[in-house]
């Protein structure tokens, strides 16, 4: 093949304009930055950006994905959360009467509940070629998450236990978000998304403790207790109930397993927890 023919093939397989939702968020603002990289134009959805999107009103979702390709989509607060699968047959329906033609969508690694979600996108979508990312728990949630505040702390409070997960990357779900969003090999299949090793609660924050300088202990709770921590810092009561029974229902072993998803999709292997500890700590996300 010539060089001129494959920067044909190049063009005709990268999609755009692209619709990014949550694109300030931990994946989405990844897969923005990707999408640029590559010259794909790129729609960058938030509260309160240039695109307007937000998952609580409808109204202007048409608005968002006119005229776009392709859509990541990054439903908060979790695709297993009550009223998530309407809101994925909506988004399905409204992308369908755009012409959106690809959608690529974040889920859950063994959520039953999501799958129902996922499903929705599907019948609601019509011909628009659908790729689900099944991912397992961000390391990301350590530095620029829900659990940096217990890292800054120097406790970790979490309803994990000793159940280990195979935390993952999110420049690893960014890059596989876009590889399918460019219809690269992968698009319009199932991704179930893993790290390539297993780890507790208790060996990521010694693992933290190494990389940071800094200890950090891991202090298991029940899912009542995390329920009323959370609402004591002000989250609402069902969500937090809702909250401590997913994570009761993720980590309860069935999810302990790796997989070969993210070499499959990419043709590299998954980047380890050790090397996010050492960059969050290069990038002073865990200084004082």
């Amino acid at each position: 093949m010539t060089e001129d023919m494959a920067n044909q093939q190049q063009e005709t397989r990268t999609a755009g304009p692209v619709l990014v939702t949550g694109g300030t968020g931990k994946t989405g603002r990844r897969v923005v930055e990707r999408l640029a990289a590559r010259g794909v134009p790129v729609r960058a959805g938030s509260r309160g950006g240039e695109v307007r999107f937000d998952w609580a009103d409808e109204s202007g979702w048409e608005a968002a994905l006119r005229g776009a390709e392709a859509a990541y989509i990054a439903y908060y607060p979790d695709l297993a959360a009550p009223g998530a699968p309407e809101a994925m047959a909506a988004f399905g329906r409204i992308a369908r009467d755009c012409g959106v033609r690809r959608l690529v969508l974040l889920s859950g690694r063994g959520e039953p509940r999501a799958v129902v979600a996922e499903e929705a996108l599907r019948a609601a979508a019509g011909n628009a070629e659908l790729t689900v990312v099944r991912s397992a728990f961000f390391a990301q949630n350590f530095s620029e998450g829900a659990l940096l505040d217990g890292v800054l702390g120097g406790e970790l409070v979490f309803p994990a236990g000793s159940t280990a997960e195979p935390f993952v990357d999110t420049g690893d779900v960014a890059d596989v978000v876009v590889a399918a969003l460019c219809g690269e090999d992968g698009a319009g299949q199932v991704h179930e998304l893993t790290g390539p090793r297993l780890l507790t609660f208790a060996e990521a924050a010694s693992e933290i403790t190494r990389a940071a300088g800094r200890d950090v202990r891991y202090v298991p709770v029940t899912g009542p207790a995390y329920a009323a921590m959370l609402a004591g810092y002000g989250v609402p009561e069902a969500e937090a109930g809702f909250l401590a029974e997913l994570f009761a229902m993720l980590l309860d072993g069935h999810n302990a397993t790796v997989t070969e998803g993210v070499e499959q999709a990419l043709g590299r292997a998954p980047s380890p927890f050790t090397a996010f500890a050492a960059e969050a700590a290069r990038s002073g996300a865990w200084d004082a």
